[in-house]
């Protein structure tokens, strides 16, 4: 499965993720872009966008968009806060719904 990483998390946290193809947004070019935007650019690359971006869902007409979201909900988005919620991603990833929003909390 090939798996987006936000920009506001860090790029480590990657290899928490063994098994599927693991980008950032700053490795794709992509930084700065606005949310409506990148998720158009990564429905075409990608299947599932991981981020911490708790307003997205709300901010976008996540149906439109023919790629899985999963929003980490955690203390921070430091490593040390994400890192446990990985095998739970890893769990979900077979069952996530392409144009839907699924939250990951501890």
């Amino acid at each position: 499965m090939k798996l987006l990483l936000d920009e506001c998390i860090d790029r480590k946290l990657a290899k928490e993720f063994v098994d599927h193809e693991v980008k950032t947004v700053p490795q794709m070019g992509w930084a700065g872009v606005k949310n409506g935007q990148l998720l158009a650019f990564a429905e075409v690359e990608f299947d599932v966008f991981i981020t911490v971006d708790r307003n997205l869902s709300f901010q976008q007409n996540l149906p439109q968009f023919d790629i899985a979201v999963i929003v980490l909900q955690a203390p921070s988005n430091r490593l040390a806060d994400l890192k446990p919620l990985a095998p739970k991603v890893l769990a979900i990833l077979a069952t996530t719904a392409k144009g839907q929003a699924t939250l990951v909390s501890a």
